[in-house]
């Protein structure tokens, strides 16, 4: 892999660089809740600015219709003025605006300017060729630093390469370098795999079955196989279509040999108990909300034996402390296994708010920024973001 880095540009004094990030971020009343992704940026941003770039900013929020104002990245722009410790000009006007023109002619070496959310801009979903072009004329170089959103065909990712000069930022080649020792891994390579959404995990799980050892199910993408195999899932979540996927990992009735389901589930019946049971027993009132004590151990053993570990989905509704226990486990035993005995890699917004809860997240070696993009890379899906970036 030939990555088109950042750190070849060796002057950058008095260019003007359009970074590209992903700060999106969860708001609550204005306020940003948790801000991973903005510390997670800061690496590219301080490699430019100590070398004299000229520097606009732009990310997107969410995914308005329009100029609504609760998406607003202004609280974006404030937060990162406080963690760089040196103005952060935001510009709340449409890119059309001859402000914008002015306040990018005026931008001295060192100084930043923060534009407002991307997605206010039609021509961003759609990948507008004419949007790009608005973007890629106030600048001299492009900087991709956002992971996170290069399995999307938009302007800010996609078309605005064909106009500018276009580098991979330092975050955006650590994303990359980490996913290369999973396409590559040392074995045994262990892939734990939650959450919901078959049709974005089902690729992935394709493409790494070759090379992993074992890939352990749970969370509400186990209720999608449980489903297909007939078994009663009661009120659980699941994928409508998911059959389609599902049954590519099945030769009949029987499941590809390196898939391991859960033993036993924990479920919340119609009156709210709690009890274990085995998949087999879950009641057409029940609501499966987690995974058992005998699954944890059965992860747990092949778990402490890989030597590169995968994770992205939770294995249960964490949020609710009755069925937090198996993603908490399961969360440990890969931050334990990390650093030094395997490699662990970790994805997802959900996946990570889980890991952060067991305070072992710094013994992980590399915390994606990107859920579905990690995804799609992983599983060899396109990347728009990446084209003329990156050669494989």
């Amino acid at each position: 892999m030939k990555i088109n880095s950042l750190k070849k540009l060796k002057n950058l004094d008095g260019k003007i660089v359009f970074l590209r990030v992903d700060f999106n971020v969860p708001l609550k009343n204005g306020k940003i809740e948790e801000d991973y992704k903005i510390h997670a940026g800061l690496e590219t941003i301080e490699f430019l600015l100590a070398r004299g770039a000229r520097l606009i900013i732009a990310t997107h929020l969410g995914e308005p219709s329009g100029r609504e104002a609760g998406y607003s990245v202004k609280p974006i722009a404030v937060r990162l003025k406080t963690l760089l410790r040196r103005p952060v000009k935001f510009l709340a006007d449409p890119l059309a605006s001859p402000k914008i023109t002015a306040a990018v002619q005026a931008l001295r070496p060192g100084e930043i300017i923060f534009l407002e959310n991307l997605r206010f801009n039609k021509g961003e979903y759609s990948d507008d060729d004419k949007f790009a072009a608005r973007l890629a004329s106030f600048a001299d170089i492009y900087v991709n630093d956002a992971f996170a959103v290069s399995h999307r065909a938009q302007a800010s990712v996609g078309k605005i390469k064909k106009y500018l000069p276009s580098y991979a930022g330092l975050l955006l080649e650590k994303e990359l370098n980490a996913c290369a020792r999973i396409l590559k891994p040392k074995k045994p390579l262990v892939i734990v795999m939650g959450g919901a959404k078959i049709e974005t995990k089902a690729p992935l799980i394709a493409k790494l079955a070759p090379s992993a050892q074992r890939i352990l199910i749970g969370g509400a993408l186990s209720d999608n196989f449980f489903k297909f195999q007939g078994l009663e899932i009661g009120r659980s979540l699941f994928d409508k279509g998911s059959a389609v996927f599902v049954k590519k990992f099945f030769k009949g009735k029987k499941l590809n040999s390196k898939i391991i389901l859960p033993l036993d589930v924990v479920v919340k019946s119609k009156s709210g108990e709690a009890r274990v049971v085995s998949p087999g027993g879950v009641k057409s009132s029940d609501t499966i909300l987690d995974i058992g004590p005998a699954t944890i151990a059965a992860y747990a053993v092949e778990i402490k034996a890989a030597q590169t570990l995968v994770w992205n989905g939770p294995l249960g509704k964490f949020e609710e402390s009755r069925f937090k226990y198996g993603t908490m486990a399961i969360a440990s035993l890969i931050a334990a296994r990390s650093s030094g005995l395997a490699y662990g890699l970790v994805g997802g917004g959900e996946t990570i708010e889980a890991l952060k809860l067991t305070n072992m997240s710094e013994y992980v070696d590399w915390i994606s920024t990107a859920g579905g993009a990690m995804l799609t890379y992983l599983g060899g899906g396109k990347m728009p973001g990446l084209k003329g970036i990156v050669k494989n």
